[in-house]
């Protein structure tokens, strides 16, 4: 009976479209958020089979959409109290000869425009079952798809994803928190209650991406600078679960639109001048910065204008936030990776550091310090040699902190063989810079640790370069000595003041100090 009824509904023609133009991708092959096309049967965000969708929990509290209206005449009341009458499943793909597959595809994306208000759990069981059922009969056909989809197909489908994805997003009350941004990794992150749905249209929308039937040239049309927007503004989510699928989808819409790709980098760069210079708040930093880590990987060289001033204008300025630690995992990564790519940019990262170099942070200062490490790992000496002593008199501090982990962390850098190779190599200005550090922590430091590494550091450039050593020994100690006679002549004066103010005490006459005294007692 289904099948009579089928065949009597007017047939869609089915336009092929040839010559597909997915772009070379510049995707770093080894960079986590790349996935391959083979790999979408397994578990992770673009590996979803059916089986797994089918198990997830459904019951939920929030969540509603306010994206695109369906038509009251097709579906009344679909976000009302009362149930819709007109929502009933569809006949499987398997049930229809092949000549009304594409049919019955157009007419499921239809089903899945309806949107469910998932604040109460009890609303609409059966409508929500049927949808989560259809979703997934969507992506095994788009993921066992045989033939180019046509125009009209990627319309609805691209009508359906918008629909169902581009919605407000459920913010959780943190206003008395805005100024502890630092500590928003320790909270829980607020999951989304419609994530049994989202996650399959996001799984459907991946699959249409990637699919080799999803001709480019006519998808851009469909998956515009619009749509690449609104997929954007979604990595703001506070669902990590919703952040990881948009990280793969975001990748691989990347990797197969080239026309999009200027205008995906110039949107993330807008994304992260909001961050660092007004809101210091957005939950899909780390996700974005991923994604770059893999582009950057893949620019050619020589580097482009635009790419250096990405790096100077975006992502040195990431290192000013407080919660940095919520992505400097990645934002060191994309640091790296163009230091790696032209050796010349050391000079400009090191001095970006150094500009944002941490005061009061120690933890954030340790992490500097292992980023400088991966930086200097990958420097030449001729640009290591233009930053050096800005650079150094940094570490000497570093060297000289009262915590114990900035002070070992900065002495750990002489672990690293290249590193210490370019001190070596330009010990005549280095060490007289930091030595004054290394003899206190040798004398003084109240932590072992760091008192037994820089006796090691010591020995290494008595060795190397005795004289040298002595040569900032002895001025060391002159500049000891002079430090202790100004201190003295500081003291006896102050004691001078005393005794003049003691003798005029009793009679109450004013105290006046004579201008002479005054500036001795400035200069010292």
């Amino acid at each position: 009976m289904i099948k009579q009824i089928l065949n009597r509904l007017p047939r869609k023609s089915s336009k092929s479209t040839e010559n597909r133009d997915g772009g070379t991708s510049t995707l770093s092959a080894n960079a986590s958020s790349s996935s391959r096309s083979s790999d979408l049967a397994s578990n992770r965000p673009g590996h979803l089979n059916a089986s797994t969708v089918l198990g997830l929990n459904s019951t939920s509290n929030s969540g509603l959409n306010h994206g695109n209206k369906i038509p009251q005449t097709l579906y009344p009341n679909v976000n009302g109290n009362s149930t819709i009458s007109s929502y009933e499943a569809l006949p499987s793909f398997r049930d229809v000869p092949n000549s009304e597959k594409q049919n019955l595809f157009i007419r499921k994306l239809n089903l899945c425009c309806v949107v469910f208000d998932f604040t109460d759990p009890t609303k609409n069981l059966k409508e929500k079952d049927i949808k989560k059922q259809t979703l997934v009969d969507l992506v095994d056909y788009v993921t066992s798809a045989n033939g180019k989809f046509t125009e009209i197909a990627m319309q609805e489908m691209v009508k359906m994803v918008s629909i169902n994805l581009f919605r407000t997003q459920t913010v959780q009350p943190r206003e008395n928190k805005v100024l502890e941004a630092f500590d928003l990794e320790e909270e829980e992150p607020l999951m989304d209650p419609a994530w049994p749905h989202l996650q399959i249209v996001y799984e459907f929308l991946l699959r249409f991406v990637a699919s080799p039937e999803t001709d480019a040239k006519l998808a851009k049309r469909y998956i515009d600078h619009s749509f690449v927007l609104r997929l954007l503004d979604l990595f703001d989510s506070e669902d990590p679960r919703e952040r990881e699928y948009l990280k793969t989808v975001l990748h691989r819409v990347y990797g197969k639109f080239m026309v999009h790709r200027p205008f995906i980098r110039k949107a993330i760069n807008h994304i992260f001048y909001r961050f660092i210079f007004e809101t210091e708040k957005h939950n899909g930093i780390a996700e974005l910065l991923e994604i770059l880590g893999s582009i950057i990987n893949g620019f050619a060289l020589p580097l482009k204008e635009e790419h250096k001033l990405f790096l100077v204008r975006a992502l040195i300025p990431l290192h000013k936030p407080k919660c940095i630690a919520m992505y400097h995992q990645q934002l060191s990564y994309c640091i790296t990776q163009f230091v790696e790519k032209d050796c010349k940019l050391a000079d400009t990262v090191i001095r970006g550091l150094l500009k944002y170099w941490p005061i009061t942070n120690s933890s954030k200062e340790v992490m500097f310090l292992g980023e400088l490490e991966e930086v200097l790992e990958a420097t030449q000496p001729p640009e290591f040699q233009r930053c050096m002593v800005p650079l150094f008199r940094q570490i000497g501090r570093c060297l000289s902190s009262s915590h114990f982990q900035v002070a070992e962390r900065a002495l750990f850098l002489w672990n690293n063989d290249h590193i210490e190779n370019l001190i070596k190599q330009n010990r005549k200005v280095i060490l007289p810079i930091i030595f004054p550090a290394l003899e206190k922590n040798a004398r003084n430091h109240w932590n072992q640790a760091v008192q037994s590494l820089t006796l090691n550091i010591r020995k290494i450039f008595s060795d190397i370069d005795p004289e040298l050593f002595e040569e900032c020994l002895l001025k060391f100690q002159e500049d000891e000595a002079q430090e202790q006679e100004i201190k003295s002549k500081r003291e006896a004066t102050w004691k001078r003041l005393e005794e003049i103010a003691a003798m005029k005490a009793s009679s109450n006459e004013p105290v006046l100090v004579p201008h002479r005294i005054t500036a001795r007692t400035l200069s010292g």
